[in-house]
């Protein structure tokens, strides 16, 4: 028996500048290049992605399952003006979290530009809006003050330090309130 697919799972949300629609194995050089970036694997862990097989395989193992199952998960960030990738956002299932984990990443070039506060605002609206999740988390690692900033920007309050399981950095953890 198959799991049905939800009528979400193919949807695509926009905001000012961006598009932003569910990762798909045509993204495979895009999650490549993202996943294997400085900041990607300093702030966020390294995926182990060491070729373009293993980001489609990432994209269709982790993506791509949570996104049929429940309606929602990692959305491609593209720019309206350029139709550019520039980055990734989402909410995420994570173990050792009881509520669900808002997390983005962008290409260096894109940061500072305020795409990544308006990915993640419109991601927490689509959570928390269209889905009715009663809460959002998000786990980010002490040393990432810009992303800490953006975090309580959007609304998320810090509540404690956690340690997610098989991994030895303690991260700050947010929630909405």
């Amino acid at each position: 028996m198959s799991l049905k697919k939800q009528p979400n799972a193919d949807k695509i949300y926009e905001t000012e500048r961006l598009i932003l629609r569910p990762m798909s194995p045509e993204d495979r050089d895009f999650v490549f290049e993202l996943y294997n970036a400085p900041k990607f694997i300093q702030y966020i862990g390294d995926r182990n992605i060491k070729t373009i097989e293993d980001a489609e395989n990432y994209i269709r193992n982790r993506f791509m399952p949570q996104i049929e199952r429940l309606g929602y998960g990692n959305y491609l960030l593209i720019t309206k003006e350029e139709n550019k990738k520039i980055g990734a956002v989402g909410i995420f299932e994570r173990e050792g979290l009881d509520i669900l984990d808002i997390g983005y990443s962008l290409l260096e070039e894109f940061e500072g530009k305020g795409y990544a506060y308006e990915a993640a605002q419109k991601v927490k609206s689509i959570g928390m809006d269209d889905f009715e999740l009663p809460k959002i988390s998000a786990i980010i690692s002490k040393d990432n003050v810009s992303s800490q900033k953006l975090i309580e920007k959007l609304g998320l309050k810090f509540q404690k330090h956690v340690t997610l399981p098989g991994e030895s950095e303690e991260l700050n953890y947010y929630e909405t309130e």
